[in-house]
């Protein structure tokens, strides 16, 4: 059945298909990431409520380093956006997502760690 012409996306005018327009390699930070988020957290649990300087502690770390991670990368021609989210591990589900009008050189890397105690997702944003 054909989908009626209002429903679809209209074609991207800020798209930019010029060679000269740089990439940022986002399987290299998704990688970066990953390992990051294992190395910092496999060891620790959910904080004591009187420890959630930790927390900050951990989060504020992740997010310099990926940052850091980024401008090594690609230091020109990017704003990098990096969100760190650690919560305690109840068993509950989860599902996060996220939506947005790129142009082509733009990327998103996100990446969750999870253990017994708490999970942590790092979304890093590279807009050119």
């Amino acid at each position: 059945m054909a989908q009626p012409s209002g429903l679809r996306s209209p074609q991207s005018p800020r798209s930019d298909t010029s060679p000269s327009k740089p990439k940022f390699d986002n399987d290299a930070l998704k990688a970066y990431i990953k390992k990051l988020l294992s190395s910092t957290l496999q060891s620790h649990s959910w904080p004591d409520p009187k420890d959630r300087d930790q927390l900050r502690s951990w989060i504020k770390e992740i997010s310099e380093r990926v940052k850091e991670r980024m401008i090594e990368i690609q230091p020109k021609r990017f704003k990098y956006v990096v969100l760190t989210q650690i919560h305690e591990n109840l068993g509950q589900g989860g599902r996060a997502d996220i939506l947005c009008h790129w142009q082509d050189g733009d990327c998103v890397a996100q990446e969750m760690f999870a253990n017994d105690s708490l999970i942590c997702v790092c979304i890093a944003l590279a807009i050119s």
